[in-house]
């Protein structure tokens, strides 16, 4: 008798652990959402979305107009860039004043990356001088619709 409750009581213990193998092996990857931001070659800013919030300003004041920003955004739930992505300059009351739409791509890294011409940015600064411009991006698979990137300023 003793025997046949310890076979039982084993058996159920194996079911236990089978059932939480088997439920860990459905889950979703662990991560977190993150971005580069580079000015052309050089990385001058990189984040996860969820750390503490940080000023992540981005300083423009000695880029050329012919450079080039280049952000490479990664979801943590899925593989590759996301879809339907566009990034959009915000002024300090929100109002989206310029904004860039970027093709779905597979999960090629260089095809991934989002470029944005600084010439653009710099005009944009001229028309919005000592106010805070801030950068936002959007995709489908983004829960709450859009991140905020950075911000700059030209004084």
């Amino acid at each position: 008798m003793l025997h046949t409750t310890f076979i039982h009581a084993l058996a159920k213990a194996l079911a236990l652990v089978t059932l939480c193998l088997l439920g860990l092996a459905f889950t979703t990857k662990a991560g977190l959402d993150g971005y580069e931001i580079y000015l052309n070659d050089q990385l001058i800013l990189k984040q996860y979305v969820n750390q503490p919030l940080d000023l992540r300003k981005l300083q423009l004041e000695k880029a050329d107009p012919n450079d080039q920003l280049r952000i490479y955004y990664t979801h943590c739930h899925i593989d590759g860039a996301g879809t339907g992505r566009s990034i959009a300059v915000k002024d300090q009351k929100g109002r989206i004043l310029k904004q860039w739409e970027f093709m779905d791509v597979a999960d090629s890294r260089t095809s991934a990356v989002m470029v944005i011409p600084v010439k653009e940015l710099l005009q944009l600064e001229k028309s919005h001088v000592h106010h805070d411009l801030t950068l936002h991006y959007t995709a489908k698979e983004l829960f709450e619709g859009e991140t905020f990137l950075a911000s700059f300023r030209l004084d």
